[in-house]
């Protein structure tokens, strides 16, 4: 059985994980859609996700892979809420801008 991480190496997993949470950071700070807002986030867990579970088979330690299993169900959890609340929004304002969202202050 080859061991994919020996080969590719664990330096190539650590910056696919930063390329990935840097491209979420910038979908947060210069999109306006709230689709794209949610999908930054995905891509800053599933980084997340991606060095835990490098790490985890580099160290031959099964804990990481139990914390990516864990935050891959909190993503799951919020994609759900994220758009239960959008559906609402858009249901009562008539648009998901974020312009239009940031009346809603109380």
């Amino acid at each position: 059985m080859i061991d994919v991480l020996k080969e590719v190496g664990i330096n190539n997993y650590i910056y696919l994980a930063v390329m990935l949470f840097c491209v979420g950071i910038l979908g947060i700070l210069f999109r306006r859609s709230t689709i794209v807002l949610l999908m930054s986030v995905e891509l800053m867990l599933a980084s997340a996700n991606l060095l835990l579970i490098a790490f985890s088979v580099y160290h031959h330690d099964v804990s990481g892979q139990i914390f990516a299993i864990f935050g891959m169900t909190v993503a799951a959890a919020e994609v759900a809420v994220g758009l239960a609340i959008l559906v609402a929004l858009f249901r009562n304002i008539g648009s998901i801008d974020i312009e239009k969202l940031k009346n809603l202050k109380g």
